[in-house]
């Protein structure tokens, strides 16, 4: 099988692609589960510290229950769960109860195999493309949850970072050296600038996920790569912000999460990082 991807990298496209798509299905789950049981989870921890009892809940895991309609409970059959091509069939509504069903559902999936399918071709069958799917599908559950519920959670994070570290002992992306200290400076960047900001405005600018998230970045990509991302997620992450007061006349006081900015520069770093690099040093007239 190997062999037929090296000779032939439009079944390795191919694949990637179909398994982008049943991926970006699993990341919806993951999206809308992970927040709850975590919720679940801190409230049940509550009631023990308090000593009260901890109230009665359905169970909730990433597999119970099977999917099913929030309006009218019907469950969802496999021939239903299609990515994409179910949403299209049944109308983008309810097979049973014809309620609407959220057209993110079939945009993350079909994102989700196009990013995959980007990786394919730029890294090919390699070692490389193995950990560079796993970070994307990861950057991409964080991002949905983030702009859900501004919460980064460590159940993504930390592994995130523990995994990055663990390609790199040889070599995979950047030498362990250069992960190593991009963990550590990802980590103490944010954490300097929250302190700093912190001590100026009396106001938190961000959270301890945004540390960890760009801590993982540092530790897949290496430290070189952080004042590239830093840079394009304020960048980007201005932008946005203006254009939501403008459009929204949202306040400055209303929070902006600054997880997805990080997620979506991360993985620009890890595409055409060296690419970008280069086009702006030789636009300023310096060595590449």
């Amino acid at each position: 099988m190997l062999d037929v991807f090296f000779q032939q990298p439009a079944w390795l496209g191919a694949c990637l692609l179909l398994l982008g798509l049943v991926v970006g299905s699993f990341l919806n789950v993951v999206a809308y589960r992970l927040p709850l049981m975590l919720q679940a989870q801190w409230r049940q921890d509550c009631c023990e510290l308090l000593d009260q009892p901890a109230p009665e809940a359905a169970p909730l895991s990433l597999a119970v229950p099977n999917s099913h309609c929030p309006q009218c409970k019907a469950p969802v059959r496999p021939w239903q769960n299609v990515p994409v091509i179910s949403y299209l069939l049944l109308g983008g509504r309810c097979a049973q109860c014809k309620v609407r069903i959220s057209p993110r559902y079939p945009v993350v999936e079909a994102v989700t195999g196009l990013m995959t399918l980007c990786l394919s071709l730029h890294f090919g069958a390699s070692p490389q493309l193995l950990g560079a799917a796993l970070l994307t599908w990861a950057l991409i559950a964080l991002t949905l949850i983030d702009f859900d519920t501004q919460l980064l959670p460590d159940d993504i994070t930390l592994p995130l970072l523990w995994l990055g570290l663990a390609f790199n002992l040889s070599g995979t992306f950047v030498p362990l050296t250069e992960a190593v200290l991009g963990a550590i400076a990802g980590y103490g960047i944010l954490w300097s600038v929250y302190w700093l900001f912190k001590l100026v405005t009396g106001k938190e600018g961000m959270g301890y996920g945004d540390f960890k998230l760009l801590a993982a970045l540092g530790a897949w990509l290496g430290w070189q790569a952080l004042p590239l991302i830093i840079l394009l997620s304020s960048l980007v992450g201005a932008v946005v912000g203006i254009a939501l007061m403008i459009i929204q006349r949202r306040g400055r006081d209303v929070p902006m999460p600054f997880g997805p900015y990080l997620a979506a520069a991360g993985w620009l770093a890890l595409i055409w990082g060296d690419a970008i690099l280069a086009a702006w040093m030789g636009a300023n007239g310096l060595p590449n």
